[in-house]
């Protein structure tokens, strides 16, 4: 068992784990980077981006209550698998059984439908740029491959540099956008005060943008890379806190930037975008007309980093959590994060099925189109991920499955109770709006 003192045990020293509390340090940040690459995709800069043209600066606020938001969840993910040594998959595996039939639901329909979408996603900027090499559909299936490939044959440590580089290149590339379009400083700091627009739906609508910053099922998958990456007892709970709010704090710079982006771009001439990832090439298209070829191409670059590493993330995290989920139902007991951070679930043939999984069924609707049904369960299953982690989170952190000092304190507890009942409005919402009257 692990000493929570932080100080090795016997066991923990004849093992060779080294328990001593490690010193923040930016030269240990990596799980962040990668979980702040994959949760930003374009999806979540296109709403930050209408949101900025609908309302001006006026939810600049929200976006940044979002990334306080994932804060806790993500912290709270990693601080289990280090505190408690166990994967959060076995932590939700001693709730009951019904988190296994979720899980296993969610990870099927889910990952089926999101393989098309982000394949999808990343080959829109590469069409834009290469107009005359191959048709949308083939682009995907190259992102796809790519992506397949790489995961397949390289393990955490080159996986982490590689998101690195992208990280840098969106960065860069926001950043830029948002200092081009001269920003008016006085009502982005206006807009930090919570208020709402005088628009109907507005208190939705606000919910929704703050909900939407920086993740989904990603967040559980933080716990993974932190293990991944060698950290799995409680000497690294400082990096781990450390490497989490770098994360969101790039994510916030994501966010706003995009907003100062919509603001003055869109808002200011009453231009309204399409929601979902074409409302990027729109941007493009605007990029192209306000500021010349070479920004519109230069922000394309930025928009398939944001897609492809949306798209690898997936490929990597959610292989990793399908291969512990695998391990947990076949052996019975409990599953460590040692397992994780060996290298061996990368290794695994349930995370390269998985990885088959996410790549060549989801093929067909590239072609085909996304079948009515399957998009309404993924909507619903989407929506529901959320407020199933925040809850369950509550209830590991909180319990004997938790050594007493790192048990929730009252901000954890406040927060996650936050995230929680934010994401069952937004779940709510969603099931309350799709066509089920089509659906049978």
């Amino acid at each position: 068992m692990t000493d929570t003192t932080g100080n090795p045990t016997d066991t923990e020293a004849a093992s060779g784990i080294d328990s001593t509390p490690r010193k923040s340090s930016w030269r240990y940040i990596g799980p962040g980077i990668v979980v702040a690459a994959t949760g930003v995709g374009a999806g979540d800069l296109v709403a930050t981006l209408i949101a900025g043209s609908n309302f001006g600066y006026t939810l600049l606020w929200a976006a940044i209550v979002g990334c306080l938001v994932k804060i806790s969840l993500a912290e709270a993910a990693g601080r289990w698998h280090l505190s408690t040594g166990r994967t959060l998959f076995d932590g939700w595996a001693s709730l009951g059984r019904w988190t296994t039939y979720f899980f296993v639901v969610y990870a099927v329909i889910w990952g089926f439908v999101y393989g098309a979408a982000a394949m999808s996603s990343s080959a829109l900027p590469l069409q834009a740029l290469f107009p005359h090499v191959m048709d949308l559909e083939w682009w995907g299936i190259a992102c796809g491959l790519v992506g397949l490939v790489f995961v397949w044959f390289n393990k955490y440590e080159v996986f982490e540099k590689v998101m690195t580089v992208l990280v840098g290149v969106m960065f860069v590339v926001t950043v830029y956008l948002a200092i081009r379009v001269t920003p008016n400083l006085g009502d982005a700091f206006a807009g930090l005060l919570p208020v709402l627009p005088d628009e109907k739906d507005s208190i939705l609508n606000t919910l929704g943008l703050i909900g939407g910053v920086g993740g989904t099922i990603t967040l559980a998958a933080y716990g993974y890379w932190v293990n991944a990456k060698g950290w799995t007892n409680t000497g690294w709970m400082k990096v781990m806190r450390f490497d989490n709010r770098v994360a969101y704090a790039t994510t916030g710079i994501f966010v706003v930037a995009m907003l100062f982006v919509g603001a003055e771009l869109l808002h200011s001439a009453n231009v309204a975008i399409a929601s979902g990832d074409k409302g990027l090439i729109q941007l493009s298209d605007i990029l192209e007309a306000e500021y010349g070829t070479a920004t519109a191409k230069f922000f394309l670059i930025g928009f398939f980093a944001t897609s492809f590493t949306s798209l690898i993330g997936v490929w990597h995290g959610v292989s990793l959590m399908f291969a512990d989920f695998v391990a947990r139902s076949r052996a019975r007991s409990t599953v460590r994060g040692e397992e994780v951070a060996s290298g061996a679930r990368e290794r695994s043939w349930p995370f390269r099925a998985y990885l088959l999984w996410l790549t060549f069924p989801p093929i067909v609707l590239l072609f085909q189109g996304e079948p009515f049904r399957l998009i309404i369960l993924y909507g619903v299953l989407g929506a529901a991920f959320l407020p199933f982690l925040a809850g369950t989170l509550i209830w590991l952190l909180n319990s004997s499955r938790t050594p007493a000092e790192w048990r929730n304190g009252l901000l954890s507890n406040a927060m996650l109770a936050l995230a929680g009942v934010l994401f069952l409005v937004l779940c709510v919402k969603q099931i309350w709006d799709q066509p089920w009257a089509d659906f049978f």
